[in-house]
């Protein structure tokens, strides 16, 4: 099974790479919005995944950079006209920053406490927000600088941001730290007597989630168009995350898309209805667990053998040469 969808893999991610390139052209305009959210919830949840279902960290304050990503997007462009795109890119770099800052504080945290530790990093973050004048304190900010952008410009940014997620998280894993990631997740002491260096390898993989969370957090509020310290840095940014990841399945490439497409769409669906969707969302998470352990996309690859997109990288085989009489 292994063999043969690695044999049709190129034939499908074309072929759905194509179908996503001429959708907006031919689809609805909310057809089209509702595929734009896709796009950025799964990059997100495929960031979340990498430090959570290949790197071992659980982490409950992504959310701290969306806010920065989106604040450094509104801030910039709104208030010192610089293009939206920069604007962008330069707030992923602070958040890279941040996050290599605040590394030697998390790092000596493990398992719960680190999830914790993120988090309370990500509250202090919006409160620091809340009382920052230079940013106007909790003001409610109106990103006029993208009302201008139309839903296809949106919808290929969206669509550039998720192919770039996919391609990072992708090649990393299949890199020497990529498996040192699942080396430390799978057990650390075996790694460290292996001789991989676990600080630094955590902290690669942490710099690369935080500048590509900061991005993807960017991205998002162009398509938002507004912001305030309270929902940028609000922990329902990481529980989306972590909701995708899990039914979709942890330690899997196709779980966030499969997760991102599933929370969307209740969460739309669900949209007249107020409190409501958190509920359906619950439910739905607990079924998944009890019916599937490892995610909808864990348990096909299980049963199946189904992927792909597999971080694993394959052996060559050694052809054998016959011997000439």
């Amino acid at each position: 099974m292994m063999k043969k969808t690695s044999k049709i893999t190129p034939v499908i991610l074309l072929a759905v790479i194509a179908v996503l390139i001429v959708f907006p052209f031919v689809g609805s305009s909310y057809a089209t919005s509702i595929i734009t959210l896709i796009l950025i919830y799964m990059a997100m949840g495929q960031m979340w995944n990498l430090m959570g279902g290949y790197a071992g960290l659980l982490s409950l304050g992504m959310q701290a950079f969306i806010g920065i990503g989106g604040y450094s997007l509104t801030i910039l462009s709104v208030n010192y006209g610089v293009n939206i795109y920069l604007a962008i890119i330069v707030g992923a770099v602070i958040c890279a920053v941040f996050g290599l800052a605040v590394s030697p504080a998390i790092f000596k945290m493990s398992g719960v406490y680190f999830a914790i530790g993120t988090w309370i990093i990500a509250e202090a973050l919006m409160i620091f927000f809340s009382n920052w004048k230079f940013v106007g304190y909790a003001k409610d900010w109106g990103i006029k600088t993208v009302y201008g952008m139309s839903n296809i410009q949106l919808y290929f940014t969206a669509l550039v941001i998720g192919i770039i997620a996919i391609l990072v998280v992708y090649r990393l894993l299949r890199t020497k730290t990529g498996l040192a990631l699942m080396a430390i997740r799978d057990n650390t002491s075996a790694a460290e007597v292996m001789g991989i260096n676990i600080y630094r390898t955590k902290l690669t993989c942490y710099v690369i989630t935080c500048f590509m969370t900061g991005l993807i957090g960017g991205v998002m509020y162009m398509v938002q168009g507004y912001i305030k310290p309270d929902t940028g840095f609000s922990i329902n940014w990481t529980i989306a995350m972590t909701f995708m990841v899990i039914i979709g399945g942890l330690g899997t490439m196709e779980g966030p898309i499969v997760g991102a497409i599933i929370y969307v769409i209740i969460v739309q669906v669900m949209y007249n209805f107020p409190g409501m969707s958190m509920i359906v969302l619950g439910i739905i998470a607990i079924a998944v667990i009890l019916i599937a352990p490892s995610g909808i996309m864990g348990t096909l690859y299980e049963k199946t053998g189904f992927q792909l997109l597999s971080p694993r990288r394959s052996i060559p085989k050694i052809k054998k040469t016959e011997e000439k009489s």
